[in-house]
């Protein structure tokens, strides 16, 4: 049977959720979702929900759409929310928890509409579910998230079928500071048109998550081949095959792997980073090295350099760090000659310090900060 279903994605990552979802088969061409919704419609069978959830590496989250209606009442809300299709994820009495958004509608109190839901599911399956507070950083398992939105009177209910955010590979335990989210990094990678057979170099590696993203896309590791989600959770859960699944992607695997090179000068950085990509399976792919950026030393043949480096958290003077950019692009230009180079930066005086012509590839946000990913050919 086909769902409706919905890619949840970090604003500013949604063309590279579409780009994968076109690449599973999932959609046709680069279509999104209506504007403002920060993310990608699409539809699927149960079987695509695991692949989507195993394979998707910019998105965050993957919902089912389990029903659309029209309510300006409570007792409306709760008789046509009873209809809906509860028991295809949800067993009697399992924890859930309501992520309710409220938008010019007649009802407007989102905690009251979460409690006409929860009656409504108990109508549904029998028996009352045991609602907990929402927490974004919740891990797979119970409770099962249910997003709700009320705009214009229109209720729409999605089922989480993801638990823990995807970003949440599984790898990285060990953070530096200022540590970049996995779907944010691997966008970067894929913005800034690395060819996957080249050198790729991240000069301030910090916890490595560049480097690991990187390695992973290149040997056709599945991001989601390690974790639990929440759909593993449901009552018609086919644990067949998901263990098919998983195998023939484990198939698909490359043995061999590009040169990638991360370096920090945060020794207690690298040996995080260390840690990470050995969870993750690709600490044999990755030459980490303790060193400022001044110290790099590139292979000569031109490659590609990705990298988030520091603007505003962890130096605290202006200067130092417009004095940072400024090293980092002489740095460039002598060792680098020919290379792409991709620099994710919250301040366009600071990416300008470096004394080169970069474009703009991606806006998005980090850590609470409007980013910008600049690109440029050395």
């Amino acid at each position: 049977m086909t769902e409706k279903l919905f890619a949840v994605c970090s604003p500013g990552l949604e063309p590279f959720a579409a780009q994968e979802l076109h690449g599973l088969g999932l959609i046709c061409g680069s279509s999104f979702a209506r504007s403002g919704s920060r993310g990608i419609e699409f539809e699927g069978s149960l079987h695509d929900i695991y692949r989507a959830n195993l394979h998707l590496r910019t998105a965050d989250r993957i919902l089912i759409r389990l029903g659309e209606f029209y309510a300006n009442t409570f007792v409306e809300l709760r008789r046509k929310a009873s209809r809906l299709p509860w028991e295809n994820a949800l067993a009697p009495g399992r924890p859930i928890v309501f992520r309710v958004a409220c938008e010019k509608s007649r009802l407007y109190h989102a905690g009251a509409v979460a409690q006409r839901l929860a009656e409504a599911i108990a109508d549904r399956l029998g028996k009352a579910p045991r609602v907990q507070k929402f927490d974004e950083d919740m891990g797979a398992g119970p409770p099962q998230l249910i997003v709700v939105r009320l705009a214009d009177d229109l209720c729409a209910i999605g089922i989480d079928s993801s638990g823990a955010l995807l970003h949440r590979r599984g790898y990285r335990l060990a953070t530096a500071k200022a540590p970049l989210k996995e779907t944010l990094a691997c966008a970067m990678v894929k913005a800034a048109g690395w060819d996957e057979r080249s050198t790729l170099l991240d000069p301030f590696c910090g916890s490595g998550t560049i480097a690991i993203e990187a390695a992973l896309l290149a040997k056709r590791i599945p991001p989601g081949h390690a974790r639990r989600f929440a759909f593993m959770d449901w009552p018609h859960f086919d644990s067949e095959s998901w263990e098919k699944l998983l195998a023939d992607s484990h198939r698909e695997i490359s043995a061999g792997c590009p040169k990638i090179m991360a370096s920090d000068r945060d020794a207690g950085a690298i040996r995080a980073a260390a840690a990470n990509a050995e969870r993750a399976g690709v600490a044999d792919c990755i030459e980490f090295s303790c060193r400022t950026v001044s110290a790099i030393e590139p292979p000569p043949s031109p490659g590609w350099v990705v990298t988030n480096p520091p603007y505003g958290v962890r130096l605290k003077k202006r200067d130092d760090l417009r004095n940072l950019y400024a090293q980092f692009g002489k740095v460039l230009r002598a060792k680098c000659p020919g290379w792409h180079a991709a620099v994710l930066c919250s301040s366009i005086q600071l990416i300008g310090s470096a004394g080169l012509k970069f474009d703009t590839e991606l806006s998005a946000m980090n850590g609470g900060l409007n980013v910008r990913l600049s690109s440029c050919r050395v």
